[in-house]
């Protein structure tokens, strides 16, 4: 089977993970590939994310690189199994691979912990809410791509409400909650969707008001996305001009003391709600 084009970031986090396995071994890439019969040639695709691997393979490298810890080995495991295509797969070569990517993590995530300084979050924004906020990207979109971002947008937000759903954990600031993305009708149809969706039991929402004191973050947007093992989380960071996957220890820890600094100043889970409804009374 020839090596994958476009590798996804979950295959792509695969590889790196055996890649850094393998190096902390103190093992080379010919070292790795004899042992399975192959060649650094194949090994290359595999730690890059571009050829698959077997459960067997994964086993009998973790064994050969001393690697004792069974879960990780495992969740690798669980990453490298086949199978059917997720629902965003539905948007590959029509939209940018890292919306497909965040849909793959959110999909794969036991826990979500998201910090929003200046947008409702995507995976709770209303239909006319989202085509509002592309329809102000520059350049802006052509009509049949704007309307591929809100069906993907949706699809996203659908996810949410199943039964099946991970856990998210959403800080919002007030300035979000006060932007006016389109007309007065929409923002508050928003913020009526808003208090609906903290109501769900695997949904919580806190918001930053504008007298908060103490640390209230960075200003950019995050999705902090906790895999099966510690090890394979991931951070989204969302900037204007594009989209940041870190997965490096150093950044993960960084982000988890980012997310638990930010909530200590927001509102509770109730008065949080009554602050969204009382915004939306304003409008």
């Amino acid at each position: 089977m020839p090596p994958r084009t476009n590798p996804t970031a979950r295959q792509e986090r695969l590889g790196a993970e055996l890649r850094k396995m393998r190096e902390h071994a103190g093992m080379t890439a010919r070292e790795a590939a004899k042992l399975l019969g192959s060649n650094p040639i194949q090994m290359s695709h595999v730690e890059s994310g571009r050829s698959g691997i077997s459960e067997e393979r994964i086993r009998r490298l973790a064994a050969y690189y001393d690697c004792g810890d069974a879960p990780l080995v495992d969740a690798l495991v669980d990453i490298a199994q086949p199978r059917d295509r997720g629902w965003w797969e539905g948007y590959r070569g029509i939209l940018p691979a890292p919306l497909l990517d965040l849909s793959e993590l959110e999909y794969y995530s036991g826990l979500l912990r998201a910090i929003q300084v200046t947008h409702i979050p995507g995976a709770f924004q209303t239909e006319d809410y989202a085509r509002t906020v592309f329809g102000h990207t520059i350049p802006q979109l052509p009509g049949t791509d704007l309307e591929a971002r809100v069906a993907h947008r949706m699809q996203r937000r659908d996810f949410f409400l199943l039964d099946k759903a991970p856990t998210y954990e959403a800080v919002i600031h007030e300035a979000a909650l006060r932007m006016r993305f389109g007309s007065r009708k929409i923002l508050r149809a928003q913020l009526d969707y808003l208090q609906e969706v903290s109501e769900r039991p695997n949904i919580t929402l806190r918001v930053i008001p504008f007298e908060a004191e103490g640390y209230i973050g960075s200003g950019h947007a995050m999705v902090y996305a906790c895999g099966q093992v510690p090890q394979l989380d991931t951070v989204q960071i969302e900037a204007e001009h594009a989209v940041t996957l870190l997965d490096a220890a150093a950044h993960l820890a960084k982000y988890r003391t980012i997310f638990d600094a930010v909530k200590a100043v927001t509102l509770g889970e109730t008065e949080s709600r009554g602050f969204i409804q009382s915004v939306a009374q304003q409008l």
